[in-house]
């Protein structure tokens, strides 16, 4: 039996213990929140496409559907970690509902998905800065682009941070993101003229020193570049190679180098070359893990920042890219009724019959010319009563399958904005630009109206010939080409060297248009095989 002078005694040592129990208590709930695992789920080069279609490349499942938006909400559904979402650039230019609601549609869809970050790509800007800023202005989203600067002030761009503190789970997760310095060439040189995109890795080095400041628990960094460009448009698994190895096939720059830049990046998220790294690349000097999401929101990479349960500190990054199956991931249904709503009106122009393809025109297995390639720079040329004809072959962006040919192929094959321009140039400066854009054994470059046969080496054979004859150095022809090229894009310096250069201001995509409705039925053209390497 408690006397009565000690019950307050008691009740008060009762209360302590009971405190000190409910601190200890909240202590280790708050340890549990922020222990574990934070994922990062990652998209680049999505290009428009926001809805499941066929995998016709995949010769076991070319009917099964893979891909698009309401795929990926529908798998952040079924996370249980808490998870950060982002992309790497080139957001919306490719389709015709990309391209039509100028990245409108992107940006809602994204705002819908919950998406934190993305840095900006080289074709954000296709549709000027000004079109850029619209979208920015509707984002829920951070749009980053570190490197980004105003020429004439040395100032950056109000609409781009360089990075964005996140917190998910009680961590603090950094976000940096880098443009690509390729985009002064790699969209209308135009758009870009006043800006300057400095070099990636320095940009990166500079701004961690403000970043580690802040001491997040990591660093993430989107870069609208990749490990390299040889692996374009493919999937491969290069967790297992060497650093040797690496940098005997890719070098040593890219996000490789951004990663050796400055100490304390974990992981950078790379885009641009469409490259898909299975389980990404994990850099022993910097402790960095590198990762690429391939094209088209066919696939995501989930990667898992792990945390120790007793310091709380980042133990360690694991990356993995998803194939976004439907069957596997089911689609969300909200975000499927959004799509069809902006696709409506979109459909009804882009569904009109233009004619039909007679056969399949599609890419050269071989890296030289195509069916496609040769149909679309004999419908330039032809638009312009040309001699010859150039269209440099990374701006072709679809095949055209045999069947019903729409406005919708159309767009598929060329999503961009350019223009017809004519210029006169002589057989020389005809072969100083295939000399250029024939580097590596791969043609840069489509062709009508010659026949160029080259040895794959920089002061190596070649032979180009006109109606089989012969073009000499003297000789001179009305060229047509795409004011990408004449602007100052990749591979297009020769062309700065011709005379009369006018830009007809007619969309390229109208000579295609044309062609298929004057034509009726095309089909792939007899003369493949205008480019060919000599033995």
């Amino acid at each position: 039996m408690t006397s009565p002078d000690q019950g307050p005694t008691r009740r008060k040592q009762e209360k302590t213990v009971k405190t000190t129990i409910i601190a200890a208590l909240a202590i280790f709930i708050a340890q549990a929140a922020q222990a574990g695992t934070v994922s990062i789920y990652h998209t680049g080069d999505v290009h428009g496409w926001y809805s499941a279609r066929p995998a016709k490349w995949d010769k076991e499942n070319p009917s099964r559907m893979i891909g698009g938006f309401p795929a990926l909400a529908s798998l952040l559904k079924s996370e249980k970690n808490p998870y950060i979402l982002l992309d790497s650039g080139d957001m919306f230019q490719g389709t015709p509902e990309g391209n039509l609601t100028r990245g409108m549609a992107t940006v809602e869809l994204m705002n819908r998905l919950g998406y934190s970050a993305a840095t900006v790509g080289n074709h954000e800007y296709d549709y000027t800065e000004a079109s850029l800023r619209a979208m920015v202005s509707s984002a829920s989203f951070t749009l980053l682009g570190a490197n980004v600067y105003v020429k004439e002030t040395g100032e950056r761009p109000a609409y781009l941070k360089p990075y964005v503190l996140l917190e998910r789970g009680g961590k603090k997760i950094a976000v940096l993101g880098l443009a690509g310095e390729h985009t002064t060439t790699s969209t209308l040189p135009l758009n870009v003229k006043h800006l300057e995109f400095r070099d990636e890795a320095g940009e990166a080095a500079r701004w961690m020193k403000e970043i580690r400041g802040l001491k997040p628990d990591a660093v993430v960094v989107l870069a609208h570049f990749g490990i390299c460009g040889r692996f374009n448009s493919q999937k491969v698994d290069v967790s297992t190679w060497t650093y040797s190895e690496l940098r005997s096939r890719c070098g040593g720059g890219g996000t490789l180098a951004v990663a050796r830049a400055a100490e304390g990046i974990d992981v950078v998220l790379g885009s641009h070359n469409h490259t898909g790294l299975l389980r990404g690349y994990y850099d022993k000097q910097s402790s960095t893990l590198l990762g690429e999401s391939f094209y088209g929101l066919t696939d995501v990479t989930r990667v898992d920042l792990d945390f120790d349960d007793k310091t709380g500190k980042l133990k360690g990054a694991r990356a993995e890219l998803l194939p976004l199956w439907t069957d596997v991931t089911g689609e969300d249904a909200t975000v499927k009724e959004t799509i069809a709503a902006f696709s409506a009106e979109v459909d009804r122009e882009m569904d009109k019959e233009l004619g039909e393809a007679a056969s399949d025109l599609g890419y050269s297995v071989e890296g030289l010319d195509s069916a496609v390639g040769n149909w679309m720079t004999d419908a330039m040329r032809a638009h312009a009563g040309a001699d010859i004809a150039f269209q440099n072959t990374a701006g072709i962006r679809s095949e055209i399958k045999k069947g019903p040919v729409r406005m919708r192929e159309i767009y598929q094959v060329m999503p961009f904005e350019n223009t017809l321009v004519t210029v006169r140039m002589t057989g020389a400066q005809i072969e100083k630009l295939l000399r250029d854009n024939l580097s590596g054994g791969k043609a840069r470059l489509q062709v009508s109206g010659l026949k160029v046969s080259f040895t794959p080496r920089k002061d190596g054979r070649m032979i180009l010939e006109r109606d089989g004859r012969a073009v000499k150095p003297g000789d001179k022809f009305l060229v047509v080409t795409n004011n990408y090229l004449t602007t100052g894009g990749t591979g297009g310096a020769a062309f700065s060297e011709g005379e009369q250069l006018t830009d007809t201001m007619i969309p390229v995509r109208d000579a295609l248009i044309e062609s298929v409705k004057k034509a009726g039925v095309i089909s792939a053209p007899a003369d493949a095989g205008r480019i060919t390497r000599l033995e």
